[in-house]
């Protein structure tokens, strides 16, 4: 008996192991292609508005789709969805790396999204069945550890690899690791029944809801370059709205099988850390994309050094994750989150003083640290509030916001920017407001965010 429970440990082991591989592909692939930009425009002959899509376009379509795929999850067995999502991200990864033209390249990216919305609520959901619920709060931080390890290494990774071979070897860097984890997961993770095999998937719901986020997040972007009056801008935020309407009536007709259901909605706490996120998220989109463009045009950095600078974020993210994880079982959920947002609140303060020192690296180590205490604890407790049947979906709502959030905000920052005389006051002036935004997510978390039950540990 002591070998069959120590043979499932192991098993246990190996298959969180193949989980966290997985997590480090999707991470790493958001950051990894940033320093290779420049060497994808002279071998593509892009221009600069094009190239952008290498990189949001992974983001956007992984944003928008992965709703779907924890719904697709909790409906057919996470390992099913996983093996599948990852499946279109080995492809397309190869794809990518042979890409002979512009379209055939950012076609790649938006697949490897696709595969990454399939991949991330499944990966969440099968990671916390694997662990006892009294770990639960450890499990969060390691996820959040390894993501934040993902993205310190993916400007490292992805520059050497422009540098040393070529772009191209960003993503067949993803094969073999994604296929390792393919085959440990296959291997030792068990395959989860359906909950309910007979049970429908809202395809109107999708188009809806695919729709109405792609179109609001185009609009942020092409807003951003060429104003909320442009043609373009005003005819996607039109689709928008009309997508908006349209998902609201068919999820009420839709019922029980709507593709975000009732449960979910009603659900307070829910819906408090759903809010919390989405005023919350634009600190670290904000930072990744304004900082390194400070550090290269104002002081001179180099494109290597711009993004070693955000190395210090990274690795007080990683810490805090496990740390936080540690202390989820000691003190709840609810203060690691109010107590993170106000460090991400005061890093954003420190690092809107822009000067020409390295006091930048305290507001990088404060907003890292915030972050690494609120990310795995509010993953920790949406899992824990709603019905396990619904814990890739729940996980999935929040990263959409997440995402959201995030667009939105960088519009924000994008139309202060436009207004600034500078980029040094422009940035300073960004992170001022998403400091705010921040503090207001915290008086959300502080009035209306409350964490479940914390479980016993059992003596003996």
């Amino acid at each position: 008996m002591a070998y069959v429970q120590e043979s499932s440990q192991q098993s246990n082991r190996l298959g969180l192991l193949a989980i966290f591989v997985a997590l480090f592909i999707i991470a790493i692939d958001i950051s990894a292609f940033s320093p290779a930009v420049p060497a994808i425009e002279r071998e593509m002959n892009m221009d600069i508005t094009t190239s952008q899509w290498v990189i949001n376009g992974y983001g956007l379509v992984f944003g928008v789709l992965v709703v779907t795929g924890g719904r697709i999850a909790d409906i057919i067995g996470r390992r099913r969805t996983f093996i599948a999502g990852a499946s279109i991200f080995l492809l397309f990864s190869l794809v990518g790396g042979l890409s002979i033209n512009v379209p055939m390249l950012l076609a790649s990216r938006a697949a490897m999204g696709v595969g990454a919305a399939l991949m991330w609520p499944a990966i969440l959901g099968m990671a916390y069945n694997l662990m006892p619920e009294e770990r639960a709060g450890e499990t969060g931080g390691l996820i959040m550890a390894v993501c934040g390890l993902a993205n310190t290494l993916g400007p490292v990774v992805g520059g050497l690899l422009a540098d040393l071979l070529s772009w191209r070897w960003i993503f067949f860097f993803n094969l073999p690791i994604a296929t390792v984890a393919v085959y440990m997961c296959w291997k030792f993770t068990p395959l989860d029944a359906p909950y309910d095999p007979d049970e429908k998937i809202d395809y109107l719901g999708v188009v809806a809801l695919t729709g109405s986020l792609l179109s609001f997040l185009l609009a942020l972007s092409f807003a951003s370059e060429n104003g909320f009056l442009n043609p373009l801008v005003v005819g996607l935020l039109s689709l928008f709205l009309l997508f908006s309407v349209a998902f609201f009536i068919i999820e009420i007709k839709a019922g029980d099988i709507a593709l975000i259901p009732p449960d979910i909605i009603e659900n307070k706490r829910f819906l408090a850390a759903g809010a919390v996120t989405l005023f919350t998220s634009v600190t670290f989109f904000s930072v990744i994309l304004y900082l390194p463009q400070f550090l290269s045009n104002v002081r001179g950095f180099s494109t290597i050094q711009s993004g070693l600078a955000l190395v210090p974020m990274m690795v007080a993210f990683g810490l805090m994750s496990f740390v936080a994880g540690k202390l989820y079982l000691r003190t709840g959920g609810k203060l690691l989150v109010c107590v993170g947002i106000l460090s991400m609140s005061l890093g954003m303060f420190f690092l809107s003083r822009l000067s020409q020192g390295y006091e930048y690296i305290f507001g990088l180590i404060i907003l890292g640290a915030g972050l690494g205490l609120f990310n795995p604890s509010t993953t920790t407790m949406v899992i824990a509030i709603v019905n396990p049947n619904r814990a890739s979906l729940a996980s999935a709502i929040i990263y959409m916001l997440k995402i959201t959030g995030g667009a939105v905000g960088l519009g924000v920052n994008a139309a202060i920017l436009g207004f600034s005389q500078n980029i040094t006051s422009g940035i300073g002036r960004a992170f001022e407001v998403n400091a705010c935004f921040a503090f207001v997510g915290f008086v959300i978390a502080f009035l209306f965010m409350s964490a479940p039950r914390i479980p016993e540990r059992e003596e003996g």
